[in-house]
């Protein structure tokens, strides 16, 4: 009797240990976050722009939240590889990813090889900057200005050729859309980067091109190349005497955006959290003023604006693919 008494004790004690035990595992899981380093996945090679910005504001949000911000890069299928592995992540709050426009609303109607549903597979965490693209020229081409490119494309139709960064990437559908709005026709000259456009632009093998204004800037400075017009809705104060499209195409725009999100299911305290942080960092003078000079404007606005943004954008996108005939690649 004895024996059976001390085996109970044995038993009640090894389980009173292990209840312990898995408590503290859960309240270490789920106790008051975060409570260790939260990773911030890259899609794209180093210097990228997403790369820039978190970059920027990691060591601020490390200041605040006590835990370490790890920022690593997932390169890869045009960014492909990184949405999909923060898509596939634990809904923690502990992977997120910095992406632009062009993955979360381009992407998945213009690559057939894109596995992650940007509207499903990810819950909006912050819409933090926005960019304009410009449209410049060759030195070597018959017009001047914006309009005269608009009035020379339309009495040459399909002679204007255009470089962008890629075939179906945003710049190559923002053009898409200016061409269809402006109700001209050109020929696509897809290239690698905008190193390649803009030497190619200085060269006159190419007549204009469309791309953030980061590439393009220094040379547009030195005049190897020419700003034609901006595709923000308002004039930019480092180029107030740049026209808008607008100015020529009433009622037209086209932004591109950078944001983070997290795996679908993150709690939405979580979320929010997240997003008082990222957007406090963003708003500090100096990061607002560090990011001016990548040509974007801090927006920090709140996971249900960025969540419209994106179903307004996404389906934009999805039917200019449609309505302009591109065959997902």
């Amino acid at each position: 009797m004895s024996y059976l008494r001390h085996y109970m004790r044995q038993i009640l004690g090894s389980l009173f240990l292990f209840l312990g035990m898995s408590h503290a595992f859960v309240m270490a899981q789920t106790g008051p976050y975060p409570n260790r380093p939260i990773k911030f996945i890259i899609p794209f090679p180093p210097g990228n722009t997403t790369d820039i910005m978190t970059r920027l504001i990691a060591p601020k949000m490390q200041e605040r939240l006590g835990q370490s911000i790890v920022v690593e890069n997932k390169a890869g299928a045009s960014g492909i590889i990184g949405m999909d592995f923060v898509a596939k992540s634990k809904p923690d709050g502990y992977t997120i990813v910095a992406s632009q426009g062009g993955t979360m609303v381009v992407l998945p109607h213009t690559n057939k090889a894109t596995t992650y549903d940007p509207i499903k597979d990810f819950a909006p965490v912050a819409l933090s900057t926005a960019n304009y693209l410009v449209v410049v020229s060759s030195n070597n081409v018959p017009f001047k200005t914006f309009p005269e490119m608009l009035a020379w494309a339309k009495a040459n139709p399909g002679k204007l050729t255009v470089a962008t960064n890629g075939e179906g990437g945003f710049p190559h559908l923002t053009f898409e859309h200016l061409a269809k709005a402006g109700g001209i026709s050109f020929t696509h000259i897809p290239y690698k980067g905008s190193a390649a456009i803009v030497t190619d632009l200085g060269g006159g093998q190419v007549m204009v091109g469309i791309d953030g204004i980061s590439g393009p800037a220094p040379h547009i400075r030195s005049g190897l190349i020419k700003l034609l017009a901006v595709t923000n809705k308002t004039k930019i104060s480092t180029w107030p005497n740049t026209p808008t499209v607008a100015e020529s195409i009433p009622n037209w725009e086209s932004n591109g955006w950078f944001s983070y999100s997290a795996p679908a299911g993150t709690p939405k305290e979580i979320i929010n959290k997240l997003n008082a942080e990222i957007n406090r960092a963003m708003k500090s003078p100096e990061i607002v003023e560090q990011l001016a000079t990548y040509g974007l404007t801090v927006v920090a606005e709140s996971p249900e604006y960025f969540a419209q943004e994106l179903l307004k954008d996404y389906n934009k996108y999805g039917k200019l693919v449609k309505d302009i005939g591109f065959t997902p690649n």
